[in-house]
């Protein structure tokens, strides 16, 4: 897959309105209540980038996670990184709408994320 002209790549950075672009990279950064939620993103987030064949950079900091986009073998930003990024902010979107339902977590507390 080519890499994306600078026009085309700032046009599909209209799409991921909460990503930011920096030189050949997107990213994003994701805040939770706690440590352990932003672990559960993470997990759902590396299924869904395995099922793309297109993996992020991840950041984890306590209660925030960055991902960075950037498709290496193009050496710069493709279409692969602008559909994994839709799909981590819908990734993201599901998992608030679960918690706290889904994912039971209290302090101390070792998660099991639901398949």
């Amino acid at each position: 897959m080519p890499a994306l002209t600078t026009q085309a790549a700032d046009l599909s950075l209209k799409a991921v309105p909460d990503w930011s672009k920096r030189d050949q990279t997107i990213s994003r950064t994701f805040k939770f209540e706690e440590f352990m939620l932003g672990i559960a993103f993470v997990r759902r987030v590396a299924k869904q980038a395995e099922k793309m064949n297109h993996h992020p950079d991840m950041d984890i900091r306590y209660d925030r996670v960055t991902l960075t986009l950037t498709t290496h073998d193009a050496g710069g930003l493709t279409e692969k990184d602008f559909s994994l990024a839709r799909q981590c902010d819908v990734v993201y979107a599901r998992f608030l709408k679960s918690w706290p339902a889904e994912i039971p977590v209290q302090k101390h507390q070792i998660l099991t994320v639901p398949k």
